[in-house]
């Protein structure tokens, strides 16, 4: 690469391309090839320009050395990362490249080993994910962009064709600072991959796995692995890195004088990589209550429909088919539904479309859609219809912004068992009540506190949430419920801690209580409900969503 008139300019005369996503990279190549750059390449990429008749000259021919150990070993040579990092007007440099045979590279074109695409598949296992974790590929972007006075590197193929116009504007040259974007641009794509794998690994257990390994070995002698999932997930936690690289701009934020865009955190997984299939562009708000839609139906193995309101559930139910579980979260508060989001954790089928666009809606978030269901809805032009692939509980971190700081923790994926619960009363829950108390217990957990959740035959009867005082969280509950509230059972995300709340909630009919009990009145709570003849369990597990 040749400087021109003290411009910032140069030439691109060689160029390395290595590439995992080959999307629109022999277009790319053969306009390269109008300049008269010759091309370096790998493996596969090698053989796709030359199969669309692109002269390339193997990395293995630059080196002098071949590909090994099923590819781990091509690029990580002297030859490649001098002809990279040597600066191009430094003396000793220039001798050195001499002196070794290195020749210049003023170009990569590298795209990573889809290491968030393979984690993102159902079933992978450690041993598939570890084997696409690129090496060679990261060294390269990371060595052109910190020479990028002399070297262009680009990581993404939506940036070829400007690069191709620029190229055509200046004769084979691109600019400095056309060269400095693309490394910060390149910088970051490292550290957004690095930190996926690091996420993965942690959530995986690596440590766990391979302390158990050393124990086995003759590590400790503990008896044990030596890590335990809270030390694990605290390393995930103390290393945290908020890698952000944006989506797409948004409309406006939570209000229309707010300033708002759409980032990637770097996870393969979530309603911000959900497809729009059809409707108007999603807004802020339309993203957190999906969020929320999407998590609470996601906790469920049964098929589950949610309604949710301002990031609260309107409805919620479990059934057999999709428009069971959306009649019965419908019927639940009809009128804070209209203009709300409703989730799916099973594909659409047409039925419950028909059903679900009898009323206003805003977003409607699936699996996926059956080709008829699709039709129907795409029939509602302002009806915002989400693609959001397999459900997925999900896992890693979660963060919330303070002044001055952040604020990051675990997601709460606890999952209740029926073996986890304590009987404190003298009555022990019916199997039908147990089976109403956990389905309550998971969709209080997706309710903001102080949250209370009326159910009965896993479907919300009334739902009380975000009140100061849990109490009234019992009577709002109670009060806007629209189908009666006798012989439902009740949720509590944290203890009663006096039994007022108990009392009033025995005024409303409900046959059982499930909290995680702890208060210095558990005693006192447990006799009301014994007189009111209820079955209450304690989950030993607090469940507050701020």
């Amino acid at each position: 690469m040749t400087k021109e008139n003290n411009s910032g300019l140069v030439k691109i005369r060689r160029a390395l391309i290595s590439v995992s996503d080959k999307t629109g990279i022999v277009d790319f190549a053969r306009e390269l090839k109008r300049f008269s750059v010759e091309i370096i390449s790998t493996g596969g990429t090698a053989k796709a320009l030359r199969d669309a008749g692109l002269a390339v000259r193997d990395v293995s021919d630059v080196t002098k050395f071949p590909e090994m150990m099923d590819g781990r070993i091509k690029t990580l040579h002297p030859r490649i990362h001098g002809g990279l990092l040597a600066v191009r007007d430094n003396p000793a440099h220039l001798a050195a490249m001499a002196e070794h045979d290195i020749e210049a590279i003023d170009m990569i074109v590298v795209n990573l080993y889809p290491f968030e695409q393979t984690i993102a598949r159902a079933g992978v296992t450690l041993e598939e994910a570890i084997e696409q974790i690129d090496i060679g590929g990261p060294a390269m972007i990371r060595s052109a962009a910190k020479n990028f006075q002399s070297v262009a590197v680009i990581v993404s193929s939506a940036d070829y064709s400007e690069i191709i116009l620029e190229m055509q504007r200046s004769k084979g040259a691109l600019s400095l600072t056309t060269r400095s974007r693309l490394a910060r641009q390149a910088f970051n794509r490292t550290f957004v991959y690095d930190s996926v794998v690091f996420q993965y690994l942690a959530s995986q257990g690596f440590e766990e796995r391979h302390s158990a390994a050393t124990t086995e070995q003759g590590g400790d002698g503990s008896g044990g692995n030596g890590f335990t999932l809270t030390e694990t997930t605290r390393k995930l936690v103390d290393n945290f890195q908020l890698n952000l690289h944006k989506i797409s701009d948004l409309r406006y934020g939570e209000n229309p004088h707010q300033i708002a865009g759409l980032f990637d955190t770097g996870q393969i997984k979530g309603v911000a990589k959900a497809e729009l299939l059809s409707g108007k562009e999603m807004s802020f708000n339309n993203y957190v209550d999906a969020d929320a839609a999407w998590q609470l139906v996601c906790d469920f193995d049964d098929l589950a429909c949610a309604i949710i309101k301002h990031t609260n559930p309107a409805g919620v139910a479990l059934g057999t088919l999709n428009e069971e579980a959306y009649r019965k979260a419908l019927a639940c508060d009809p009128v804070s539904a209209f203009g709300g989001i409703v989730a799916f954790n099973r594909n659409v089928d047409e039925v419950v479309a028909r059903a679900v666009t009898e009323i206003f809606t805003e977003v409607i978030i699936a699996p996926n859609y059956d080709g008829a269901a699709l039709e129907v809805l795409k029939a509602k032009k302002n009806l915002r219809v989400l693609r959001a692939g397999e459900p997925d509980p999900g896992s890693g971190l979660e963060y919330k912004q303070i002044s001055g700081g952040m604020l990051v923790q675990t997601r709460d994926t606890h999952q209740l068992k029926r073996e986890d619960l304590k009987v404190v009363t003298k009555r022990a829950p019916s199997e039908n009540e147990l089976d109403d108390l956990l389905f309550a217990w998971t969709v209080c957990k997706h309710t903001k506190s102080n949250a209370i959740v009326y159910a009965r035959d896993r479907q919300t009867v009334g739902v009380g949430a975000g009140q100061m005082s849990r109490v009234d969280s019992v009577r709002i509950g109670a009060m806007r419920a629209q189908v009666p509230t006798a012989g439902s059972v009740l949720a509590s995300d944290a203890f009663f801690p006096f039994r007022d709340g108990l009392d009033e909630a025995a005024k409303n009919g409900i046959t059982a209580v499930i909290q995680p009990g702890g208060s210095v009145r558990d005693a006192e709570v447990t006799a009301a409900a014994d007189e009111h003849d209820l079955a209450m369990v304690f989950t030993g597990v607090r469940h507050f969503k701020h």
